[in-house]
């Protein structure tokens, strides 16, 4: 239940980074694409602040060297992927559907919180497999 409780709270503090990246991308940046490059700013650094906490905190991960944790991280990105495609889905969906900032936010958390129940199954068995009780 603690593992599963600090999961959730990183989910939430990588979510409430994301969507304050793009709000803080969407305010420097109004130009074209503005909405999807936000949306990769943000996802970016949902990303690596997600991957710092979970591999010290959830899984107990410590890489060998640089290249070993490169490499974890790499496969941490790669199943990222499905999840990322569900939480673009869910925001770009929303934004178009309701053409409203606070809706594509919402959207943005929906499809986070989806992707994030999948994601720790996925780390699990295939990225922090060595670590994984």
């Amino acid at each position: 239940m603690k593992l599963a409780s600090l999961y959730a709270i990183f989910a939430l503090i990588a979510t409430a980074a994301n969507i304050c990246a793009q709000d803080l991308t969407v305010r420097i940046y109004e130009g074209p694409f503005s909405v999807t490059f936000s949306i990769l700013v943000g996802t970016g650094v949902g990303l690596v602040m997600k991957y710092l906490l979970d591999k010290r905190y959830i899984f107990g991960f410590r890489a060998r060297n640089a290249a070993h944790d490169a490499h974890t991280f790499l496969l941490y990105t790669l199943m990222g992927i499905v999840t990322t495609a569900i939480f673009w889905g869910f925001e770009f969906g929303f934004d178009l559907l309701f053409q409203s900032k606070g809706m594509r936010y919402l959207g943005g958390i929906l499809g986070l919180a989806i992707g994030y129940l999948s994601k720790y199954q996925l780390d699990k068995r295939y990225v922090f497999r060595e670590n994984a009780s």
